[in-house]
């Protein structure tokens, strides 16, 4: 049984994705078992609830300093004991601590199809922001292994989506999501689970 912990800081879209591939069976031998959040407001505390899954908070406004934060997030995962930790629209960048003690155990989706839009400044809506204003035509979600860089681990999956005419940052982000985003992501846990892609100190896939 793969043991995950989800870590995010918004609504939870893509870890709602990930809860129903478990539910209907896309993702097999796979548990989430705690969910983790850096906003107390996130709905996806809420999504964890729902599905009875173990969840917690880690607030860096609850501590006197960055390095206290770090520790404490450090802290939460080693008490859940991970197989695999996936970060699913988490803002917080991953100390190099919880990196190097859980090397190529950590997955990132981001929205974009990397090397494209992605690094420094490049989350959320700002990717799309930065889609747009580029004009480019073709746009889509990216996962990959998190390594001390920004967007630069190893890519395991990507999934491309269409630019279309008179679109927003809000209409693409929607678009990317369910085209994308949520595809992939519940697709690599799913190869992950079944031995397809190694994880662990193996420096390979």
């Amino acid at each position: 049984m793969l043991r995950i912990v989800v870590c995010v800081s918004g609504g939870g879209t893509n870890l709602n994705a990930i809860y129903e591939a478990i539910e209907s069976h896309k993702i097999e031998d796979a548990k989430i078992v705690r969910v983790i959040s850096n906003n107390p407001g996130a709905y996806a505390l809420t999504r964890a609830k729902e599905h009875q899954s173990e969840s917690v908070c880690v607030s860096p406004k609850d501590y006197l300093d960055r390095g206290a934060f770090n520790e404490a997030l450090l802290n939460a995962i080693r008490e859940a004991s991970p197989d695999l930790i996936v970060l699913a629209g988490f803002l917080v960048n991953i100390p190099s601590g919880i990196i190097r003690e859980f090397p190529n155990r950590i997955i990132n989706i981001h929205p974009s199809l990397i090397p494209s839009f992605c690094g420094k400044g490049y989350y959320g809506l700002k990717v799309h922001e930065g889609v747009l204003a580029r004009g480019v035509k073709v746009t889509g979600a990216t996962v990959h292994f998190v390594d001390e860089g920004i967007d630069t681990g190893r890519i395991i999956a990507q999934k491309a989506v269409n630019v279309e005419p008179g679109d927003t940052p809000e209409i693409l982000q929607k678009r990317v999501m369910e085209q994308a985003e949520w595809i992939i992501l519940p697709q690599a846990i799913s190869d992950i689970a079944k031995g397809l892609i190694e994880i662990g100190d193996k420096d390979r896939i």
